[in-house]
């Protein structure tokens, strides 16, 4: 099943999403008529895992990490599903990465990974945005806008072993398959819970492969999942 959140003129509403529409408590919200889409959690934190795949190693000139290697970025990065992305005037080196995220679905600590299940709400899909020229991954990675989320949740979905691609500007910039994570999404979930207390909604993303290249203002950036949709943010001038 999908879950969207949606903005009403009485509040965010969830519900069931089918066919541009969501469904909550015998009420139905068209997406665009009655309120545009907001990003499917309310998080207190996203936790991002970076490094996962060997073509980003490579790609990177990074050594393989013998644990989940993360950074954190605030609630205030994040966007929801065809929210413009505003082009930073502190970066000339703006890229993307195509990721899949898990959504907690509640208060929970040090978990073993065969209990992942058991906390996860559902799955959905994150931009991790990146100013590379700036020093160090929160000046990089941790600013406003920097975590496009969305569209939905999906709440049946077997993470691994899943097809992804990313366009930007109509071009295939990335296309990985989730079974190339160097440390699987229970892994991940599972290792970070022993350090973080997980609050419901919070975000854990597992990692983008390869992503040559970077993004310009009127580029759009399209990431799909196998099972989950696409996320589409277009990047834009500021003073536009």
């Amino acid at each position: 099943m999908r879950l969207a959140r949606i903005a009403t003129p009485d509040g965010p509403v969830t519900g069931r999403y089918e066919d541009g529409v969501v469904h909550a408590d015998g009420d139905s919200y068209e997406v665009g008529t009655d309120g545009d889409l907001l990003p499917p959690c309310d998080p207190s934190a996203l936790y991002c895992v970076g490094r996962n795949y060997a073509a980003t190693l490579a790609q990177m000139e990074y050594d393989r990490p013998d644990e989940p290697d993360f950074f954190i970025k605030p609630p205030a990065s994040l966007l929801a599903h065809e929210e413009p992305i505003p082009y930073p005037e502190f970066t000339n080196e703006l890229t993307y990465a195509g990721e899949l995220a898990a959504v907690i679905d509640e208060r929970c600590h040090d978990i073993s990974e065969d209990e992942v299940s058991d906390v996860v709400r559902g799955y959905t899909i994150m931009n991790d945005v990146d100013a590379l020229d700036q020093q160090g991954r929160t000046a990089r990675k941790a600013f406003d806008g920097s975590g496009p989320l969305g569209p939905w949740l999906e709440t049946d979905l077997d993470p691994t072993g899943i097809d992804m691609h990313t366009d930007v500007g109509g071009e295939r910039r990335q296309e990985a398959n989730t079974e190339l994570m160097l440390f699987d999404p229970d892994e991940v979930v599972s290792y970070l819970s022993r350090r973080f207390t997980f609050r419901p909604g919070d975000v854990v993303a597992f990692g983008s492969p390869a992503n040559p290249g970077l993004v310009e203002p009127g580029e759009a950036v399209e990431i799909t999942y196998e099972g989950v949709g696409t996320l589409r943010n277009t990047v834009v001038d500021p003073d536009a």
